[in-house]
């Protein structure tokens, strides 16, 4: 996705720091830590080091690397790994999205649930599956419904949303902690834990490796690098102080929830509804759980109202290029991907009808979270590996955004960081956690294994059943060559006027390497105008 540096408005370093946050936080993943108690706070330090921050860089370097080009992380990796393997990351990308659309509308249904005014019946009506699953099927088809007609106040209402939904119940939670705890309210976690977790217990540790999901995401930001006066400075900047907000922001609402919610009771869908129900009981106006319960709801709705759409347009763009058949191509009147809505669609019914065979409401909605870990990890993992490939395979290739003003040196560290960061959470996110009965541990396996290699093959499988018929000419058009298909193109040509062939080379062949060139000319007019 190109960003337009030419309008003279520039974000200013709070601005950006701020819509960082805006694109990581959501609540609904605090329960998960809240078990935690104090250590959470050392495994929301840990996973922002070694993943937010470097993901935030190292996509920073590369937007700016390719702003003139499309195809984001498709592009990214491609550029380093082929197309093939790009086309896994855009394919990930995508895919794990649409696994999380379950697991986000599974709390939207639980906080339907909650809009009543008694706690018993709302718990139950929580832990009802069927309930869930009709609630989840009903609110995901409305929202691709609506995004088929392209409205256009969908975007009004992510952000109306995202205030609404998520800021504002934030800020709420923690001061809710606050004022609890100096009034003299019995404190539930258990402090002695202390800030270092006791890592022996490794069956523990798979809902500390799912910290990674909720900073995942932040690569998406990376196409504002430009948009910053004086990026090699100003972007870090923003990085960290959106970095650190956001860290408080999940720490702080942890702990409120541990304060109010004792370890042993709290459940992954239902605790942080149940929290400020606790908290609003404490203070003597349970008439505001409802509200909340409705603000909570609005924030998923707009949240999935934003997505459903969104990361299917990125490969709907590649798909057009000739990586998909022309059936994931069709769009309806409004330009919307059509087709592949409707795709997504049957596979988020599929993936809701886990419901039957999981045992609890909590325990589906664990094992699709941690498959959607595992296969966003995987496109991270392409990406850090690629940010350090291209120091090398396009080292000449100008960087607007650098990490590290010579050597390569910080890169790999920074990248390096990520990636081990990202290969450790990649493990952990296979083993059964303690907490949570998730069933059969065979079909816990066998869900997320099988679930992995389903999808990693399938772009695979595609890509090498590509035809020529599968391009959408003008689309195409719009995808500009990988730099070792220039590369090829131009000793190809060479190697033909050497042999003396360039008579008889085929027109198409010869249009295209006339495209590669100019592409080259414009590539070195450009450098040689910053130079100036």
């Amino acid at each position: 996705m190109a960003t337009n540096t030419n309008t003279g408005f520039k974000l200013s370093v709070m601005t950006l720091a701020i819509m960082n946050v805006a694109a990581v936080v959501s609540l609904r993943g605090l329960p998960a830590e809240a078990i935690y108690g104090p250590s959470s706070a050392f495994y929301y330090l840990f996973a922002a080091i070694v993943f937010l921050i470097p993901t935030a860089l190292v996509a920073a370097e590369l937007a700016a690397m390719f702003q003139d080009k499309q195809g984001g992380v498709f592009r990214w990796v491609g550029e380093a790994m082929g197309a093939r393997t790009g086309f896994l990351a855009i394919w990930l990308q995508w895919i794990e999205s649409t696994i999380w659309y379950p697991t986000v509308l599974t709390f939207g249904a639980v906080s339907i649930a909650f809009i009543g005014m008694n706690e018993t019946h709302d718990m139950a009506l929580a832990s009802n599956k069927i309930f869930t699953l009709v609630v989840v099927l009903l609110i995901y088809w409305v929202a691709t419904f609506i995004a088929l007609k392209g409205l256009k106040w969908v975007g009004k209402i992510s952000k109306a949303g995202a205030l609404i939904g998520t800021i504002i119940p934030a800020a709420l939670l923690i001061i809710l902690g606050i004022v609890y705890i100096s009034m003299g309210g019995h404190n539930y976690m258990d402090m002695s834990q202390g800030f270092f977790p006791d890592l022996s217990k490794f069956d523990n540790l798979v809902l500390a490796s799912s910290i990674f999901l909720f900073y995942a995401g932040m690569e998406m930001m990376g196409i504002h690098v430009m948009d910053v006066k004086n990026p090699s400075k100003n972007y870090p900047r923003a990085i960290f102080i959106g970095s650190l907000i956001t860290v408080l922001i999940f720490v702080l609402g942890t702990f409120a929830l541990g304060f109010i919610i004792p370890a042993k009771d709290i459940n992954l869908t239902q605790s942080l509804l149940i929290g400020f129900d606790n908290y609003f009981r404490f203070l003597h106006v349970s008439w505001a759980s409802p509200i909340i319960a409705v603000a909570l709801m609005i924030g998923v709705l707009a949240g999935v109202l934003t997505w459903v759409s969104g990361p299917s347009k990125g490969i709907f763009a590649v798909g057009k290029a000739g990586y998909l058949p022309p059936f994931f191509q069709r769009s309806n009147k409004a330009g919307v991907q059509r087709n592949i809505l409707i795709i997504q669609g049957c596979l988020v019914t599929v993936l809701s009808l886990l419901f039957v065979v999981m045992p609890s409401v909590q325990s589906f909605y664990q094992i699709l979270s941690q498959l959607t870990v595992l296969l966003y990890l995987i496109m991270y993992l392409l990406m850090f590996a690629s940010a350090i490939k291209l120091r090398y395979s396009m080292s000449k290739t100008p960087r607007p955004f650098r990490i590290g003003k010579k050597g390569n040196g910080l890169l790999w560290f920074v990248a390096g960081l990520g990636f081990l960061g990202s290969l450790l959470a990649f493990i952990l996110s296979f083993v059964p956690p303690g907490q949570i009965n998730t069933g059969s541990h065979t079909v816990w396996f066998s869900v997320l294994i099988i679930g992995c290699i389903i999808v990693v093959v399938a772009p695979f499988i595609i890509y090498a059943s590509r035809k020529p018929s599968w391009k959408d000419p003008k689309a195409a058009q719009a995808f500009q060559p990988f730099h070792w298909e220039n590369m090829h193109n131009a000793s190809t040509t060479a190697a033909t006027v050497a042999a003396g062939g360039a008579a008889t080379a085929h027109p198409q062949d010869e249009a295209h390497t006339n495209r590669s060139v100019s592409d080259k000319t414009t590539e070195t007019g450009k450098r040689e105008n910053a130079k100036k």
